[in-house]
């Protein structure tokens, strides 16, 4: 039936082809039945094309006022030769465009369906390549972490054994050495007891030479030998791309000399902008600082900070007890022991904790930084997303709430979405 379809498809194409080179080849005159028609006034032929009024006239008309007086005129047959041909060329593009979309039809969309298998399969392939290798590598590093922390948990296990040996020897000796002073002053007499005036010094000074114990590293478990690049990068990714914080600035906190944007996450610094008379105890009058409505007490949190339209800048945490008034370092994010920040000035990096600087080398500046916090393990941690790098660490056993924290003094930051 199908190629019975399709013989008869080209039988009509081929009749068509035919029907329409014969109406090109038809003379003049030769219209369909042969007969042009009558003109209503003059009774003559209807042989003539009106160009401006596009219609069929006699030889008359023109002549007659109000008619075609004026306008271009040509014969009949000189006209329907011209839209003969026409009609030939719009036939022949038709045919053009079928036969593109017939072949689109039978060919091009065959194999596109081909090519659209095969290349989600190598896609496939690919991600499960990829992914394998992921959990593959995740695996080893967990295998050498978890054999690293057990190897830590033995050393100081070994230690603390080693310590409660020496510790119970010398108590064992603190015992002897007192029972021994307690024989000599109740049961020896008195002669026996000078006698015996060098034998106690030196028993004496044995106890004497046993130290107090003191606290020491070396009992206690190192968790940061567990820390690593990859596993810091790993879950840092995570927690920016799976559970980042909805965080907004908090309007009365704000620094008189920064704008804040109507979706609460923008912060621009503008150094002409009048200062304004509305203040209170939260609002921050000398620094250009800012604090998060949002605050934090327990378990993992993140956020992100675009700051790649500024050259002046401060993000990272802070208590509730930073001072709001005043040019000191109370109120100066970095510069007391209640706040912790990741800082860009000019060219220069810094990670700020109580007046304590530490420059962190870059190798460019960063267009958005994540702040990640784990509140839990003590952890402050502050990620380049579009590099994937770690640019600090801090470890801090925080003991109150913390509010993330801003401050921009040249052009703008905002809290990303």
């Amino acid at each position: 039936m199908a190629q019975a379809r399709g013989a008869e498809g080209r039988h009509l194409e081929r009749g068509e082809a035919a029907a329409v080179a014969a109406a090109a080849a038809r003379g003049p005159g030769e219209g369909r039945g042969g007969f042009a028609g009558t003109c209503p006034e003059h009774a003559l032929a209807l042989d003539w094309f009106c160009c401006g009024g596009r219609r069929l006239v006699c030889a008359q008309c023109p002549t007659c006022p109000g008619g075609c007086r004026g306008h271009r005129l040509r014969p009949l047959a000189e006209e329907a030769a011209e839209r003969r041909n026409k009609i030939v060329d719009q036939c022949e593009s038709l045919q053009l465009q079928r036969a593109t979309i017939a072949r689109f039809v039978g060919e091009v969309l065959p194999e596109k369906e081909q090519h659209l298998v095969s290349t989600a399969s190598n896609a496939r392939e690919v991600l499960i390549q990829r992914l394998n290798l992921v959990r593959s590598v995740c695996e080893s590093e967990e295998q050498r972490l978890l054999e690293v922390a057990h190897t830590e948990e033995e050393r100081a296990h070994q230690n603390l054994l080693t310590q409660q040996v020496h510790w119970n020897e010398s108590l064992q000796k603190l015992d002897s050495l007192r029972t021994y002073l307690v024989a000599m002053i109740t049961t020896t007499d008195d002669h026996s007891l000078v006698q015996a005036e060098e034998e106690i010094f030196e028993r004496t000074e044995e106890a004497e030479g046993i130290l107090m114990p003191q606290e020491s590293e070396r009992l206690n478990f190192n968790s940061r030998c567990i820390q690593s690049p990859l596993l810091s990068r790993l879950w840092a990714a995570a927690v920016l791309c799976w559970a980042s914080d909805e965080v907004h600035v908090d309007e009365k906190t704000i620094n008189p000399l920064l704008v804040l944007s109507e979706d609460k996450r923008t912060l621009t610094f503008s150094p002409k902008k009048a200062r304004t008379t509305l203040d209170g105890p939260a609002r921050f009058d000398h620094w250009p600082n800012a604090l998060a409505t949002e605050s934090f007490c327990a378990g993992i949190h993140a956020w992100r900070v675009g700051v790649a339209k500024s050259c002046a800048y401060k993000l990272g945490v802070s208590y509730s007890s930073l001072q709001r008034k005043g040019s000191g370092p109370e109120a100066r994010l970095g510069c007391n022991p209640v706040s912790w920040v990741f800082s860009h000035y000019d060219k220069e990096f810094q990670f700020s904790h109580n007046n304590h600087h530490q420059t962190v080398q870059l190798l460019k500046c960063p267009a958005e930084i994540g702040v990640l916090v784990d509140l839990d393990a003590g952890e402050l941690l502050f990620y380049d997303p579009e590099s994937c790098a770690v640019l600090y660490t801090h470890h801090e056993a925080f003991t109150s709430p913390i509010y993330p924290a801003l401050a921009v003094a040249d052009r703008s930051i905002s809290l990303m979405w």
